[in-house]
């Protein structure tokens, strides 16, 4: 088959890992990079990736570029890794899909954007069907653990009456971002203020999750009530991007129910934080879905948040790429596989 020609537009912690991805690929192909920082424009990918160079052979002619609008290659695809919110991405979305290329977004709003701004998730729609490419937000939460996987084991249940889940992860290998909107770092009374200034949000897809699952479920939500706290460190821990002391937020608590008919039908819980085996706290991923049969699945540890966010991200370029137009959910799309590797 062709290549797939696939550009990265946010050079971060997840978009540089899905750079390198990409390169052992076989069906697909790194033809672009691009980034506002004015340190990493113009410098070649051999420069600012960390890839096995055995798995590409232009790494020096390969530049970063500022713009989609520089860009001299044709590109099928691309994947955006620069921010967590549907607005802010909305212009990046909006430039690519009116040049007639496929979008796939790690922005957690666009794994559902339904569910925070119904207007806007119907103008991309429209746009996207306007243009004939798709667009796809997804990630390893939201977009896998917490909303995909439970669809998928709905579908060996015969009724189901309610789901509870949990991921306890390791926040560490994610960038600066990650790390604002979770309150690592912060003071417990800094982490209160930022909650109610909305400059921490703990767990960015929630509301997505919870309305996706309840909009494929045909469950009508009364409400979402979610509760946020800080977990404080009793130990200092480090990530690659910032050291938190003994007192300070390593993280948050981050617990949401999805309310039918007065009842908490859907519960999810996301205790995440950087280095939780410092203080004896083992990760993990857990579904139970009550129902005819009920079942329970526990993955020990955690899928690592940061290779599996890049994972489906990159995992899913080809599905995307032959999938009919319109703003899609992972629930509308066939279900993501690892893409075949490179012959080296």
């Amino acid at each position: 088959m062709k290549k797939i020609k696939v550009a990265v537009q946010g050079l971060g912690a997840m978009g540089s890992g899905m750079d390198e991805l990409i390169l052992k690929k076989r069906d697909i192909k790194l033809s672009a990079l691009i980034d506002s920082d004015p340190n990493k424009v113009e410098k070649t990918a051999e420069e600012i990736l960390e890839t096995n160079k055995k798995y590409y052979t232009d790494l020096k002619t390969l530049k970063v570029k500022s713009d989609l609008d520089e860009l001299e290659e044709e590109i099928d695809l691309i994947l955006i890794a620069t921010s967590s919110f549907t607005e802010e991405v909305f212009p990046q979305i909006e430039k690519a899909v009116k040049k007639g290329i496929n979008v796939i977004t790690i922005a957690e709003e666009m794994a559902y954007a339904y569910a925070g701004n119904k207007k806007l998730a119907e103008e991309i729609d429209n746009m996207a069907l306007k243009n004939n490419v798709t667009v796809l937000g997804t990630g390893i939460n939201p977009g896998f653990i917490l909303d995909t996987m439970i669809l998928l084991l709905s579908g060996a249940v015969k009724s189901v009456k309610k789901i509870e889940a949990a991921r306890i992860n390791d926040l560490s290998p994610f960038g600066p971002t990650v790390m604002r909107t979770q309150g690592v770092g912060r003071t417990e009374e800094e982490f209160k203020g930022g909650i109610k200034e909305g400059k921490i949000v703990g767990h960015i897809g929630f509301k997505e999750s919870i309305s996706l699952i309840a909009d494929k479920l045909g469950w009508e939500l009364d409400e979402i009530r979610e509760e946020r706290e800080a977990i404080i460190a009793k130990k200092e821990r480090k990530s690659k991007y910032i050291t938190v002391k003994k007192g300070m937020a390593a993280g948050c608590k981050h617990t949401a129910a999805g309310i039918v008919d007065g009842i908490e039908k859907i519960v999810l819980r996301h205790p995440q934080q950087i280095e939780p085996e410092k203080e004896d706290i083992k990760t993990g991923d857990y579904i139970k879905i009550e129902g005819d049969p009920t079942i329970n699945l526990e993955i020990k540890p955690e899928i690592p948040g940061g290779k599996g966010t890049q994972a489906v991200a990159v995992n899913m370029i080809i599905n995307v790429f032959n999938a009919g137009s319109g703003l899609k959910t992972m629930a509308d799309m066939p279900i993501v596989y690892c893409l075949a590797e490179k012959d080296i």
